[in-house]
This record gives C-alpha cells, structure tokens and sequence, in this order.
C-alpha cells in the first residue's frame, strides 16, 4: 500500500510540475485581468497539488514508524515465537508418541523391576511433553490475546494518519476558496465574451472570405508572406522556404528560413537592402511565378518563387518591380 502512495505521489508531481510550467498563449497585446487570472490558475493547482504531495509524504514516512516498524516486530517477536513453540512441540510429540509405543511394547515377563524403570521413563518424558504442550497453547493464547492492542492499535495510529492528511486537504481546499471564487468568475466571463463576439468573428470570417483583399492585416510592412528563394549548392539549386517582409521607406527585405517539419525558424534570420527587383521571363527558368532580387548590400542575384501569379504582382509592385528588357530591343 505504502508503495503505491508513493507511485501516486510521484505521479502527482510529475503532473504538477506539467501544470506549472505549462504557458496560456493569449491573443493580443495586452490580457485582461480575467485572462490573467486563468493563466495563473496553473500555477495555483500545481502549489496546491505540491503542499498535498508534502503532506501525503510525512504520513506514508509516519505510516513506516506506527504501522510498518510495530507489525514486524509483533511478527518477528511473537509470531516467530509461537512457530517456535510449535516446531518444539512437533518435535516431542513425536518423541513422547515414539516411547510411548515402545514401552506399550514391552514384555509384561520382564522383571518388575524393569518394568518399573521403564514406567518412570515414560512419566519423564510425558512430563516434559505436558510442560512443552503448555507452553505452546499458552505462546498461542498470548499471541491471540495480543492481535487485540498490538495489532490493532498500529491499524489506528495509520488511520489517525490518513485522518490528518485529509484533514490538511480540507484546510487546503478552504486556503482556495477565495482564488477558486475569482477563478470560477474569470472563466465565466472569459465564456460569456467569447460566445458574444463569435458571431461578430464568423461574420468578419465570412466578409474576408469574399474579398480577401480588403480585409488585409494591418502590418507595419508593405509586403510579407512566404516566398522560396533559390540557393546555389555543391550539386545544383534547391529551392528554400522562407517567410519574407518588405519596407519600402527603408527599402530592407527580411527572409527567415521556414522548417515545414517542426513549423518554425530553420535557421539565422538575413536583411538585405533593394536596388532592383525584375520578374523571370518565363521560358528563362523552370520554375513558375518567380522574380529577381538585387542587394546594394549583397552581391549577386536573388532569385524569389512567389506563390502565385497574383502574389508575384503583389510582391514586384511593392518592391516597384520592372519588367525584363526584350532581347529584340
């Protein structure tokens, strides 16, 4: 039983700790207090649950010395004494009952004073099996009778124990009233705000739907979104992700390697300022809807993919992109 407290406590912190560090990822700038609250409430449970794990401890550490310590030395002590009792009282049964069988199978034409001899051998040795037989019923009784205080009174002081803990538990739950109170009001507002602005949301869903383009982020940048730009290696080209932003006062183009596995930041974050930016002719590359980039701070050409025709348009007009010059000209 103690082992397994032990398991369910450990599992506990283990749970707790998951609890405390565990982090609300909220939208907007600034959380409100009901937002506050319930993204504190994590760390809450997990105190509440770490002072009743501290408290499960000193009664499973209490258990081993009133119930464990007393019950292996009421059965070592008196258990083991009574198995005792009991292997010497086998043992001169079986030597009483042995003599008593020879001597039953003595000659009654033996000389009297042979058989007097013999009679008080076997008084001897009946004697001692009485005295051993008693000592025995008598280890048994005392054990019998001591099971009522020595057995019982351990099971108590564990119960009383068990009280203890339950009881720090209920003073604990009292501790939480107050925060339980705000909490139950926080998740109840955070409720009734969410189901009064999600009509208003599906609506905007709806409207962004049907024109995307009026209903573009307001964002500090001219124009971001993905883009894969082309990287010479040893063996050919590839073609890497990157998510890119564009300022026209500053003319910097930002691009951030994107993993598509993990869903995050492939690598070190590269800011380039525009000289130029040229759409591909299309019979000039493989590749559909690309353009090229070049850096006054960056030799070379960057060549860029754009998700779509209308993206590529996008992308050129708010890099005031130009056209390629016809080779006819």
């Amino acid at each position: 039983l103690l082992f397994f407290l032990l398991d369910l406590s450990s599992a506990k912190r283990k749970f707790a700790d998951s609890l405390n560090e565990f982090k609300f990822q909220c939208i907007g700038d600034a959380e409100t207090d009901d937002e506050m609250c319930i993204a504190r409430s994590l760390q809450e449970f997990a105190t509440v649950l770490r002072n009743l794990e501290d408290e499960r401890i000193r009664m499973i550490e209490n258990a081993s010395e009133v119930l464990i310590t007393p019950l292996e030395k009421f059965r070592k002590e008196q258990i083991g004494a009574a198995k005792e009792a009991k292997k010497k009282y086998d043992k001169e049964t079986e030597k009483y009952c042995g003599i008593l069988e020879k001597h039953l199978n003595l000659s009654s034409k033996k000389k009297e004073s042979q058989l007097q001899e013999a009679d008080s051998q076997v008084d001897l040795v009946r004697q001692h099996f009485y005295e051993v037989s008693l000592e025995y019923v008598f280890k048994v009784q005392e054990v019998q009778e001591r099971k009522m205080f020595e057995f019982v009174e351990p099971l108590l002081a564990f119960l009383q124990g068990l009280f203890t803990f339950y009881h720090h538990g209920y003073e604990l739950a009292k501790d939480f009233g107050d925060f339980k109170t705000q909490l139950t009001i926080s998740i109840q507002n955070t409720r009734n705000r969410f189901e009064g602005t999600r009509s208003e949301v599906e609506s905007l869903m709806k409207k962004m739907k049907e024109n995307p383009l009026e209903h573009k982020t307001i964002s500090p940048y001219s124009m971001e979104g993905y883009l894969y730009v082309q990287e010479k290696r040893h063996f050919g080209t590839s073609w890497v992700k990157h998510y890119c932003t564009y300022q026209r006062d500053s003319k910097q183009i930002t691009m951030v390697p994107f993993d598509q596995k993990s869903g995050g930041k492939g690598g070190e974050d590269e800011s380039v300022t525009l000289k130029s930016c040229t759409r591909r002719k299309t019979d000039s590359i493989e590749k559909r809807f690309c353009f090229d980039v070049e850096a006054v701070d960056r030799p070379g050409v960057i060549t860029m993919q754009a998700l779509s025709e209308e993206d590529r348009r996008l992308w050129m007009e708010a890099m005031d992109g130009r056209e390629p010059v016809s080779n006819n000209s």
